[in-house]
């Protein structure tokens, strides 16, 4: 079961005004930036609260636009921020709920990060104390002579930078956000900071002061930041696509399972207790499997037959929502990411309607999105067929995949 055991932390107080206005409030295909990175990171399971510190007199605004856009279920906070990025961390992590163990950071102008590298990072900081998403350096990296009077360099780059060496790029990452951590931990590296905290670029680079581990996670390409019209452009484009690869796809998936005694009833990954269950090669859940069948599809991936095959002894009795899981980290190795879902159960028995809202939270659950972007509708089919006769039931569902930017 997923630990919901994180804060999220989006130090959004920048007054900078080199496109026209603070960027964190730049619209994006109408959103506005730092909307698209608390919605992303308040998609992530593991993250139960969410904070973000913005500039001074602008808290009741920023309420309003999470608010307008459904990206609040998960607000715990607007706070004023600081001049410094790390006055505005702290003011941040000094609002969250005391409750909670760990700390996610991420930059409001990050707007593209997926759900799945938060509960990465996240996972890493459990393993490790901290982490921080990051990417290969994949080019040659050139050390210029630093300038006039500090240290020994040509007199000729006061105006002209010089290459002084090469570095080996193998062992270099260049840094993105999310960064987790142990909060306990980051309270002390400020603490040792003092007065060099300001000068902290990212708070990894303080728990490095420390001597203490910071795990590196692979990031994605698509969460670049946008400092600059040439990144804006760029995000502009990555939320327009092309007709070629349209930003939204859509897939449909149908199950049906035959009644079988002496098998548990299982069902959106509730089990109904003293109801008979369903036959099949797993645990049956028909439910699930027309969502998965429907994420497969509008990914263009096939179905749950060529994945897990019934012929296949590792998948029997296999959970439903595991195997859930295993369509959603497919897909989103493809480019894509779950935007919603739609699911339809057509059953005389088991009762839906008392379970509902248990079911909504297991799916969401499992593929990593909040469970107000799932939807589950039951039918008995009026007493007719198979299903009037109570010799089984059967599922349809819609999903929509979001393709992630960048991704062809």
């Amino acid at each position: 079961m997923t630990t919901a055991d994180a804060v999220a932390i989006l130090p959004a107080a920048g007054r900078g005004t080199r496109l026209g206005e603070p960027k964190q409030f730049l619209e994006l295909d109408g959103i506005p930036l730092l909307v698209r990175a608390a919605m992303g990171a308040a998609a992530c399971p593991e993250v139960a609260a969410l904070v973000l510190a913005v500039p001074a007199g602008e808290e009741v605004r920023v309420r309003e636009l999470l608010a307008r856009y459904g990206a609040d279920a998960k607000l715990h906070a607007v706070v004023a921020g600081g001049a410094e990025r790390a006055d505005s961390v702290r003011a941040a992590i000094a609002a969250a709920p005391p409750t909670l163990s760990y700390a996610v950071i991420h930059d409001a102008a990050r707007p593209f990060a997926s759900p799945a590298l938060f509960t990465r990072v996240l996972e890493a900081a459990r393993r490790s104390g901290a982490a921080v998403a990051a990417i290969p350096c994949t080019d040659t990296v050139k050390q210029m002579h630093p300038p006039d009077g500090a240290g020994a360099a040509p007199a000729s780059t006061a105006s002209t930078p010089l290459v002084k060496k090469t570095l080996d790029r193998r062992g270099l990452w260049l840094a993105q956000t999310p960064q987790a951590f142990r909060i306990a931990s980051l309270q002390a590296a400020w603490e040792r900071a003092g007065a060099e905290l300001s000068a902290a670029t990212d708070e990894a680079s303080l728990i490095e002061a420390l001597g203490e581990p910071v795990e590196l996670v692979q990031g994605e390409k698509e969460n670049f930041k946008v400092t600059d019209r040439e990144d804006w452009d760029r995000a502009k484009a990555a939320v327009r696509g092309d007709a070629l690869h349209p930003p939204f796809t859509v897939g449909f998936g149908y199950d049906v399972h035959a009644f079988a005694e002496g098998r548990p009833c299982i069902l959106g990954g509730v089990e109904f207790p003293g109801e008979t269950g369903l036959a099949g090669h797993s645990d049956a859940d028909a439910a699930v499997h027309a969502v998965m069948d429907a994420i497969l599809g509008a990914a263009a991936l096939g179905d749950i037959g060529q994945h897990f095959p019934d012929s296949d002894e590792r998948f029997r009795g296999a959970s439903s929502l595991e195997l859930l899981r295993e369509v959603v980290r497919q897909v989103e190795e493809a480019g894509f990411q779950v935007a919603n879902v739609d699911l339809t159960i057509a059953a005389a028995r088991p009762r839906i309607g008392p379970r509902r809202e248990e079911m909504r939270a297991r799916i969401a659950e499992g593929i990593g999105i909040p469970p107000t972007r799932v939807n589950v509708k039951a039918t008995t089919t009026e007493g007719l067929g198979f299903i009037g006769r109570s010799e089984g039931i059967a599922a349809q569902a819609v999903a929509m995949l979001g393709r992630r930017s960048g991704e062809l």
